[in-house]
């Protein structure tokens, strides 16, 4: 019984954070607890860091939390690739300027329009001439 109970909470709570994430097209920014589990019993849970109360070792973040941080990280430094942030700035250790994560340069590779600057409605993901006038297409900026 307290394994079904476990399992509908946790469906329970997986089903609110995909739809609180997915709302009007909005991603999620409020701040979430991280979840700290034990490597050999990962139904023991907690808030914080601790011990297993079953078998004593250390509990470390739960894998579904190494996965977020690992996914998340954003800039890098171009001398220290173990330096990132969420947030462009200044490395910490050097002073030069974070940089997008090759990850985060695909991303935005990929995503990018190119426009015709006398047709707005002509948007190709390749640049070249525009089918309409032959006016050859610009990089459309994207808006944040």
């Amino acid at each position: 019984m307290k394994k079904i109970i476990t399992v509908l909470a946790a469906i329970f709570i997986t089903t609110v954070s995909l739809f609180a994430q997915t709302k009007a097209g909005r991603t999620d920014t409020t701040a979430h607890a991280k979840f700290y589990s034990c490597p050999h019993h990962p139904e023991i849970t907690s808030h914080h860091p601790g011990k297993c109360s079953i078998c004593g070792m250390d509990l470390s973040l739960s894998l579904k939390e190494q996965m977020k941080a690992k996914e998340t990280k954003n800039y890098t430094c171009p001398v220290h690739l173990d330096v990132t942030s969420h947030q462009p700035g200044q490395c910490p250790r050097c002073g030069k300027k974070m940089a997008l994560s090759l990850k985060e340069q695909m991303k935005a590779e990929v995503t990018k329009l190119y426009t015709c600057p006398m047709h707005p409605d002509v948007a190709l993901t390749k640049d070249g001439i525009c089918p309409k006038c032959g006016k050859e297409l610009v990089e459309k900026k994207q808006s944040n």
